[in-house]
């Protein structure tokens, strides 16, 4: 058995000290989008109209724009209790004469928090205006107050692979004419407010704001590939790493981890604030000119609060390297709650780093590179495919996988560069039902030449002998989790998973490399190995090979279906039920009615509703091959057999399935501690059957494709 270290994990404190909420989420959304698409026709009748044709038409009726899908009201606001004060909702022009969305330029001093936890949004949104290009896309500059004004307005961000264009309207939460959230330092300025305003929107609550790290909003201003350093343990060349970031228009963020969980902020003797985001800004060095002739590191810090007096351990040394009126200017800290700091302060007193990177392009050398990216998008669902990590060997093994394959190493070198980025989706959103961020990470395992190009899951004894050749450090409660690899060419599998089984989540999984691969799902084949039998090949029982369970079997039978041999799904449940209560091992409560009525649908040969002699005989020497299987999977002799243990069963009587068809088992048959007794394990194989043999009955050509009327189609389903 392969030896492997134990995987760890660790806590990232979210900054504003807003702790997260008690993990008791079950995933509402978890649901495939493949059975919830009846509703999308539902969906689309609330979704707005694409951005500009929705405000000419408000333009053009001379009507505001009021948001209905994210409303004037306090469900917009919070969904765990009220904010303490009466809020009213008031448009820039009910606030200030003359509202401006942009005025003198977007830029750093623009961001002043408000009685939001979301410094870490802040932080971001102040990084943000150091990249015009970046700044534009995610908020479109030809908006304003009086040219077509209709009282909506728009901003883009990357979400989970993909730009999409957020619509508010501008009604802002105000009190005593004050806005209570993100404000300008110019009162008739309204660019930052209406963004956070989106955000939220984007995420469901301003509540849903509170707490967090710049990190996950750096990504969505950017779909960036995101670092995070603990500055205690960072490269040694950090301070070039972070001139090299901001030159290459990369986010960056710092922040001061609290000494123990609290929800109340605390100061350093410097001054600065724990568990508060700042925002990077500016990184200079050069020589005094003062005859000293030393080398001057400095760190230009922002506090999104805009009001705090600056540290103690602030430095003026910024003017010491201005070498003209212009330089002054720009380095010149410009206002409130921005400083200056030599490096070694810098690191002394913040303990993380955020970097946001627009490319993957390493910080730590001078290339630059293009790369390709591949996109996967997955789930963890509870007893099926949320494995947990290594440490849990009887089920990471059912975690997703994904194949991956390195073709050519990198110039000059015998080694490809790869880097990988997993990230949970919608935990944020979702925090009004309980939801928190999961501790997530990844293992890669190289796959042997007798297994590659095989697009079949690794089985559980693959990880029982073989070690991960890289992983992720740790498993980690951020959004993101990203490392950097060199590996040999050759075929991958990559496994993430949260660190404890049953926890469910959706996620993206991003793998950039600097040559050509390919990556693609480990995914099994539907089909059926042995267990499609055909009903026509059963002859007629002959009474003299009857064995004398035969015959009792027969008398019961005959006994309940009376003299037409026929019986129907209330006479099947009495039979089974007396037949198997015979078998103790099993503690069954027996049979439900609607078990019966699947078995009917599947073994009605002649369409009449009933089961004959001959149709139950097969029926019942399914059932005990079946349970000979069940039987070998419940271990502890509960009468159960787990979700996970399902996978196995279900390949060991002779169907193959794919991951998607193993989450739905799981959902539609699975108890909520995440097992099947007796009866859904046979309901279940029951459907498997009878849906692979209509199958094959209109697959006339042997293609894998049917096609169906939707009287047809609802025949099959309706009796199946």
């Amino acid at each position: 058995m392969a030896e492997e270290t134990k995987f760890s994990e660790t806590s990232v404190q979210l900054t504003e000290a807003a702790p997260q909420t008690v993990d008791r989420f079950t995933a509402p959304g978890n649901i495939y989008s493949a059975i919830l698409s009846r509703n999308e026709a539902v969906k689309d009748a609330r979704r707005l109209k694409e951005f500009q044709e929705l405000k000419d038409k408000y333009v053009r009726k001379k009507v505001i724009f009021e948001d209905p899908l994210f409303p004037a009201q306090d469900s917009s606001l919070f969904f765990s209790e009220k904010f303490p004060l009466k809020l009213e909702w008031k448009r820039p022009s009910e606030i200030c004469s003359n509202p401006q969305f942009i005025l003198g330029g977007a830029n750093r001093t623009d961001i002043c928090q408000g009685d939001l936890g979301d410094c870490w949004l802040l932080a971001a949104i102040a990084c943000l205006t150091l990249n015009d290009i970046i700044l534009k896309r995610v908020v479109p500059h030809d908006q304003s107050f009086t040219e077509n004004y209709a009282g909506i307005f728009h901003f883009q961000f990357w979400r989970y692979g993909e730009w999409v264009d957020v619509i508010v309207d501008d009604r802002l939460p105000t009190y005593k004419n004050q806005l209570v959230f993100t404000r300008s330092g110019q009162k008739n300025e309204f660019w930052s407010a209406l963004l956070e305003k989106a955000y939220a929107k984007l995420h469901g609550s301003y509540e849903a704001l509170k707490g967090g790290n710049s990190l996950e909003a750096m990504e969505d201003f950017t779909g960036g590939v995101t670092e995070l350093y603990e500055i205690t343990e960072a490269p040694k060349e950090l301070y070039n790493i972070m001139r090299k970031a901001l030159k290459r228009g990369s986010l960056m963020g710092c922040a001061i981890d609290t000494l123990v969980p609290t929800a109340q902020r605390t100061k350093t003797p410097s001054g600065l604030v724990r568990g508060h985001a700042y925002s990077v800004t500016g990184v200079e060095h050069g020589k005094r000119k003062d005859g000293k002739d030393l080398l001057i590191r400095l760190v230009r810090v922002r506090d999104p609060w805009g009001v705090a007096p600056p540290p103690a351990c602030k430095s003026n040394d910024w003017a010491a390297l201005a070498k003209s009126e212009q330089d002054k200017e720009r380095l010149r800290p410009t206002e409130q709650g921005e400083f200056w700091m030599c490096f070694e302060e810098f690191q002394k007193n913040f303990t993380k780093l955020e970097i946001c990177n627009l490319t993957p392009d390493t910080l730590e050398d001078d290339c630059m590179l293009k790369w390709s990216v591949t996109i996967h998008e997955g789930r963890w669902v509870k007893g099926c495919s949320a494995g947990g990590c290594r440490n849990f060997p009887d089920t990471f093994w059912t975690n997703p996988q994904f194949r991956l394959v390195l073709v050519d190493a990198d110039v000059k070198e015998k080694t490809c560069t790869v880097v990988v980025a997993l990230m949970q989706k919608g935990r944020r959103k979702e925090r009004c039902v309980g939801a928190g961020l999961h501790n997530i990470g990844f293992a890669i395992y190289e796959v042997s030449s007798n297994m590659k190009g095989s697009q079949q899951q690794l089985q559980k004894d693959f990880f029982l002998y073989n070690a991960s050749i890289a992983r992720s450090k740790s498993y980690v409660n951020i959004r993101e989790v990203t490392e950097r690899f060199c590996l040999k060419p050759g075929e991958y599998v990559i496994i993430p998973s949260t660190f404890d089984p049953h926890k469910e989540s959706e996620f993206l999984l991003r793998v950039f490399s600097e040559n050509k691969s390919t990556s693609d799902v480990c995914s099994l084949i539907y089909y059926v190995v042995h267990s499609v039998f055909l009903i026509s090949h059963v002859q007629p029982l002959e009474e003299e090979e009857e064995t004398e369970e035969e015959k009792q079997f027969r008398a019961i039978f005959q006994q309940i279906a009376g003299d037409d041999m026929q019986i129907n799904a209330n006479e099947l449940r009495t039979v089974l039920n007396k037949a198997i209560a015979r078998h103790k091992e099993l503690k069954t409560e027996g049979f439900s009615l609607e078990s019966c009525r699947s078995m009917i649908a599947l073994m009605d040969t002649d369409g009449t509703g009933h089961l004959n002699l001959q149709e139950f005989n097969h029926l019942w020497n399914k059932i005990k091959q079946w349970k000979l299987v069940f039987t070998r999977f419940d271990t502890d002799k509960s009468s159960t057999i787990s979700s996970f243990e399902m996978r196995n069963a279900l390949t060991e009587a002779g169907f193959q399935l794919n991951n998607q068809l193993y989450d739905i088992i799981c959902m539609r048959y699975a108890n909520e501690h995440m097992e099947l007794d007796f009866d859904s394990y046979i309901t279940c194989l029951v459907r498997l059957e009878a849906m692979f043999r209509t199958f094959r009955a209109f697959d006339n050509d042997g293609d894998g494709l049917i096609k169906l009327n939707v009287f047809e189609w609802l025949q099959l389903t309706m009796y199946a």
